[in-house]
């Protein structure tokens, strides 16, 4: 029996937390490598730049900032894609965006956000790490806000 077969057979007969643990085992052993700068500028953060953490995700402050309190929420595994994340990883990652809302809201008071995600070199990924953005938005940022992250594709935008 294989090592992964053998943390397969544990998986199954553990909680849910320890089966969360081990399935991102299982996948940092059998995963493909991903292409990542070297280092990797998510893998160990400046300490000063991180605003939550948890077991399987930090919140940190984004170095190049497009409004004020701009924050990226990023698994602590390496991954490149949020597809490839385990479900524990979404669930916290989605946790950390709404506790990271919470804190902007109380430092910065924007008025809306924008919480996006750039899965692919297609979409615009630059840092081959897993990263949602949390982009707090203010009145008069931009000229006309309506239709938000459509704006990706500028020919496409405008439906009304």
């Amino acid at each position: 029996m294989t090592r992964v077969q053998k943390l397969l057979e544990a998986y199954e007969s553990q909680s849910e937390e320890e089966a969360d643990t081990l399935t991102v085992a299982i996948q940092d052993w059998t995963a493909d490598p991903l292409p990542m700068a070297d280092p990797c500028p998510f893998c160990n953060p400046p300490a000063d730049r991180i605003v939550d953490e948890t077991r399987l995700v930090i919140a940190l402050r984004d170095g190049y900032p497009v409004s004020a309190g701009h924050t990226l929420v990023i698994p602590r595994r390496h991954v490149g894609s949020f597809f490839d994340t385990t479900p524990a990883e979404r669930a916290e990652i989605l946790d950390a965006v709404a506790r990271v809302k919470q804190v902007l809201d109380e430092q910065h008071a924007p008025l809306a956000y924008n919480v996006g995600i750039n899965d692919g070199p297609a979409a615009g990924q630059t840092v081959a790490h897993c990263h949602v953005h949390v982009i707090p938005r203010y009145a008069g940022d931009v000229d006309d806000p309506r239709g938000g992250v459509r704006w990706v594709i500028p020919s496409k935008a405008r439906y009304w």
